[in-house]
């Protein structure tokens, strides 16, 4: 939250192709120091446009290759009208390197998507007042942490299938029995939950929510077998204590990635948009 984070404007590394309604670029952008890369969708015509910063879920940085995880999206929004800039996050693709705690606590990746932002409204063809953030799993979590860390960065935010606002319930669901080397690095580092409970609250959005100022939207399925609804629900809970402006729409039987649903969930996510951009 101190950290005044900066970002020098996207910068097109090479043009991927016209796609009728968009141009779709890989580029990248400077991240508090690090170079991050990205796929850029920016729409056919004059603009200034509205914009979205898009943070995927969790894909194994080994096999990352760049603007994986929200392909659906990054189309779906730049036909809509949207300038799209999916960011890789820091360790991912062509971006630079990060250390293993930098990438456990998220909160690397969560500079990134800020500066994400401050890029974009360095861009001639994007309306700097008219920026939001839209994150899926993991991407939700970290949406969460850009939304706490820096209020009135965007102007309204979506997630789907969000892990939980509270770090120990994603440190046990994922990190202890996947990574316990992992695990064993972040104990050395904080110590352990039991041990020292102020530093794990501390990566908790969770504990900052009535920082947020923007409206929310959350998407959640019944049938996510990767993210419990109840983590959704219990975020819900917590927002509307800080008295925030959220809401979630829940999905009967829709999975971690959304099947049936996804298109209706789209329509809901652009008019959302439309509404507070």
């Amino acid at each position: 939250m101190a950290n005044e984070l900066r970002s020098g404007p996207v910068r097109v590394v090479r043009e991927v192709g016209d796609y009728g309604f968009y141009t779709r670029s890989e580029v990248r952008y400077e991240s508090d120091g690090l170079t991050v890369t990205g796929i850029l969708n920016v729409p056919n015509g004059r603009g200034p446009f509205p914009a979205l910063v898009l943070a995927h879920g969790y894909i194994e940085p080994s096999i990352y290759t760049t603007g994986q995880g929200l392909m659906r999206e990054q189309d779906y929004l730049a036909r809509a009208g949207y300038v799209v800039l999916h960011t890789d996050y820091r360790g991912h693709a062509g971006s630079d390197p990060t250390g293993t705690l930098d990438r456990e606590t998220r909160i690397g990746y969560t500079e990134d998507v800020i500066t994400a932002v401050l890029a974009l409204r360095k861009t001639p063809y994007v309306d700097p007042d008219r920026v939001g953030l839209l994150g899926r799993s993991m991407g939700g979590g970290i949406v969460y942490n850009a939304l706490v860390t820096k209020p009135g960065l965007v102007d309204a935010a979506v997630v789907y299938a969000p892990v939980s606002s509270l770090f120990v319930d994603n440190l046990d669901r994922w990190t202890r029995p996947e990574r316990p080397d992992v695990a064993a690095q972040v104990f050395d580092r904080l110590g352990r939950p039991t041990r020292n409970p102020d530093a794990y609250r501390d990566l908790s959005s969770r504990t900052f929510f009535d920082r947020i100022s923007e409206p929310l939207l959350i998407h959640h399925g019944t049938a996510d077998e990767s993210c419990p609804i109840r983590w959704s629900r219990a975020t819900l809970r917590a927002l509307h204590r800080s008295d925030r402006d959220a809401r979630l729409v829940v999905y009967p039987g829709e999975p971690h990635a959304f099947e049936a649903a996804w298109e209706r969930s789209m329509q809901r996510t652009v008019r959302f948009f439309d509404r507070n951009l």
